[in-house]
């Protein structure tokens, strides 16, 4: 049964991909199209009805793709470099403020759930944090920082810890109290409590709060890369924007939904292993 309901939807699945790709080769290669008067901003940029105008047809943006992967790791100058490079440059800068914020808001998140007083003193300044753009935290690590590439795991970091900090002091609290009391009645310690009652049923919403996090951090990557330059898939964007090179432009965005998926199909993954059975 479910076998079948999965055929059905990839069959599904495919005929939207199909009916969506044809619907836009037809849009932007219509046959027979008329001649048309440039624009001002068109004359200006140079996009002559020539050279390539107007939005590419999925044809040109399989033609970048294949050329792009066939050799992802090129390096031909700062200018010049293969989309696996940017790419490992943006995933390397997510992992690492991904973790330092998994480091920090997971053991204050795991006190902040054991302790109401400590949650109601701490969650006015959670909630004024929480939701400041990330993208503003970056003039001032720039200032403070005075380094791109560090200045951008500042800015993964910050807008990584308040998903994970919220789930987890959240499970922690929502810890059923029947499994504290028999804890406190075979008399085990508070880390023998924390690591084997309330961790293992906190855990599953902490996963949570981190598949937050991780889609919240390739989001910001991008944008962060498109404001501190040089490398990753943000700057790739930003570059071949002003290259004029919309097709490049396209795969990149391709890209970097498949990257996301992905990460957070990884995270689902490790989902499966911490499922609690009360």
């Amino acid at each position: 049964m479910m076998a079948g309901l999965k055929i059905r939807a990839a069959i599904l699945s495919v005929l939207f991909l199909a009916v969506f790709l044809g619907a836009w080769q037809l849009a932007t290669a219509p046959p027979g199209a008329m001649e048309r008067e440039l624009t001002e901003y068109e004359i200006m940029m140079g996009l002559g009805a020539g050279s390539g105008a107007g939005m590419p047809a999925p044809t040109e943006v399989f033609g970048l793709a294949w050329e792009e992967l066939s050799r992802p790791f090129h390096d031909s100058g700062p200018n010049d470099k293969g989309i696996g490079l940017q790419l490992m440059y943006s995933v390397g800068r997510v992992l690492a403020g991904f973790a330092l914020a998994v480091v920090v808001a997971v053991p204050i998140g795991f006190v902040i759930g054991m302790s109401p007083v400590l949650n109601n003193a701490l969650n006015p300044y959670i909630q004024i944090l929480k939701p400041i753009s990330p993208l503003a935290w970056m003039p001032l690590a720039l200032f403070t920082i005075k380094d791109a590439a560090t200045s951008a795991i500042f800015v993964i970091f910050i807008c990584s810890i308040w998903p994970m900090l919220v789930n987890t002091a959240f499970g922690v609290a929502s810890v059923k109290r029947d499994w504290l009391n028999v804890a406190r009645t075979l008399e085990l310690s508070s880390l023998r409590t924390a690591l084997f009652v309330i961790l293992p049923a906190a855990a599953p919403t902490i996963l949570t709060g981190m598949r937050i996090s991780i889609g919240i951090s390739w989001l910001v990557i991008v944008a962060a890369e498109m404001l501190v330059g040089g490398t990753g898939i943000g700057y790739y964007v930003w570059n071949e924007w002003n290259n004029l090179d919309i097709a490049a432009v396209i795969f990149a965005i391709i890209m970097i939904g498949v990257v996301g998926m992905l990460l957070d199909a990884a995270l689902a993954q490790a989902g499966r292993f911490l499922r609690y059975q009360e």
